[in-house]
C-alpha cells in the first residue's frame, strides 16, 4: 500500500494489507479525514466496510470523502448493526483508555468470533494501559512493529461480555448530581473541576431565563443543573461528540430532567436560530484530541454571541492561565470575572444590542 501523508492511517493500511482477506464485512473506527476508510475499502474490494466517527465533524468530513464508494456505510451506533458480522476492525486509538474500552467491548461482543482489531496511534500517545484495555476483552493481544512513530495493536480471540458496562455511573455528593458516562466523555462519571466552579454560581443564573444552551454539554452536567435552577425553562444540551450526546441524555434521565433536557449531536450550536436564546453555559474544550487548541473554544464561543438574544447572557468557566476575557468581550459584549482562582475563572456576559 502507497503511504499515507498520515503516518498512522499508513501502518493501520499496511497491517491491513498484509493480512489474508476473510469472508465478512470490515470496520472503521475514528477515521479523521476518510483516507483510512477510503483506503480499508480499496483493500477490500466489493467488501462492505462500515464506519462509525465519534466526532460529528469528523464524520461531515469523513462522509464527503467516501462519497461514490458505494460499499461504504456510515452509521451512529456502536453495536451490532455496525459490528456484526465483522472479522476485520481497524481503528485509530482514541485519546482516552475509557474511550478504548468501551470500543473493544463492543468489538468482542459484537463482532464475528474470529475478528482481528487492528488499533494504531502515534507512539507518543500509546501507553502500556492500551494493551492492558485491550487484554480485558480479547485473548491474544501484540504489538506491531513501529513505523514513522507509529505502531498498531493487534488483538484477536474475542472475551465478549454478555451486557456493557457502559454507561458507567457516578454520583457527586456534593452537588447531589447523577453523572452517567460513555466511553470517550470528558471526565467520565465524575464531576470535573471547571464544571464545578460554574456550578457553583448557578443560584445567579437569570431567574427569567427560559431557552438555555449547554454548548459543548460533555456528560449534560450543566444542562442538568439548568433543568433544576431554572424549572420554567427547556433545555439543549448540544456536543459534536456521540459519546457525549448518549452521556448527556442518560444523565438527564438519571437525574429526572430527561422531559425539560433535549440532546442533540451538532457542530458548535448548529440549528439554534440566531438569537433565541437566553442563556447559554459553557466550559469550553482548550485541546483537540492529543493537541492543545483553543480554535474550537473561540469558535464555541462566537456562536454562542450568535444564538444569544440581546441582554442574554454566556456564563463561562475556562483555565485561569487562558486569555479568554479579552475575546469574551469583543465576541459577545460586557464580560465580569464573578469568580477565580489559580485552576478556573467563571465569567458572566451579556450579549451587546
Amino acid at each position: 500500500m502507497e503511504a499515507l501523508g498520515d503516518p498512522v492511517d499508513g501502518i493501520l493500511l499496511r497491517e491491513t494489507e498484509a493480512l489474508p482477506p476473510a469472508p465478512g464485512a470490515v470496520v472503521v473506527l475514528e477515521d479523521q479525514s476518510g483516507a483510512l476508510t477510503a483506503g480499508v475499502a480499496a483493500l477490500r474490494p466489493g467488501v462492505p466496510v462500515r464506519a462509525l466517527v465519534d466526532s460529528w465533524t469528523d464524520q461531515q468530513v469523513v462522509a464527503a470523502a467516501v462519497t461514490g464508494v458505494p460499499q461504504v456505510t456510515l452509521l451512529d451506533d456502536l453495536g451490532p448493526e455496525l459490528l456484526g458480522g465483522a472479522v476485520l476492525v481497524v481503528m485509530r486509538l482514541p485519546k482516552g483508555l475509557a474511550a478504548l474500552d468501551a470500543a473493544a467491548e463492543a468489538v468482542a461482543r459484537w463482532a464475528d468470533p474470529a475478528v482481528v482489531l487492528l488499533a494504531g496511534g502515534r507512539v507518543k500517545h500509546m501507553s502500556r494501559g492500551m494493551n492492558d484495555v485491550l487484554a480485558r476483552h480479547f485473548g491474544a493481544v501484540r504489538a506491531s512493529l513501529g513505523a514513522q512513530k507509529s505502531r498498531v495493536l493487534v488483538a484477536r480471540e474475542p472475551r465478549p461480555a454478555t451486557t456493557s458496562r457502559y454507561p458507567l455511573a457516578g454520583f457527586d455528593a456534593d452537588l447531589g448530581l447523577q453523572v452517567r458516562a460513555h466511553g470517550g466523555a470528558f471526565a467520565g462519571p465524575a464531576v470535573d473541576l471547571g464544571t464545578r466552579s460554574l456550578i457553583g454560581f448557578a443560584g445567579s443564573f437569570p431567574a427569567d431565563a427560559r431557552r438555555v444552551v449547554d454548548l459543548g454539554c460533555g456528560t449534560g452536567l450543566l444542562a442538568v443543573t439548568a433543568a433544576r435552577t431554572l424549572p420554567g425553562a427547556t433545555v439543549l444540551a448540544l456536543d459534536a461528540s456521540r459519546a457525549a450526546v448518549l452521556s448527556a441524555a442518560a444523565t438527564a434521565e438519571a437525574n429526572g430532567v430527561a422531559d425539560r433536557v433535549e440532546v442533540r449531536r451538532t457542530h458548535l450550536a448548529g440549528g439554534v436560530p440566531d438569537g433565541s436564546v437566553d442563556l447559554v453555559l459553557c466550559n469550553p474544550p482548550f485541546h483537540r484530541g492529543n493537541s492543545r487548541d483553543s480554535a474550537v473554544a473561540f469558535e464555541l464561543l462566537a456562536d454562542a454571541a450568535r444564538v444569544l438574544r440581546p441582554g442574554g447572557e454566556l456564563w463561562t468557566v475556562y483555565n485561569s492561565h487562558l486569555p479568554y476575557l479579552r475575546t469574551l468581550r469583543r465576541l459577545v459584549g460586557s464580560t465580569a470575572v464573578v469568580g477565580q482562582n489559580t485552576g478556573f475563572t467563571v465569567t458572566r456576559s451579556v450579549r451587546s444590542a
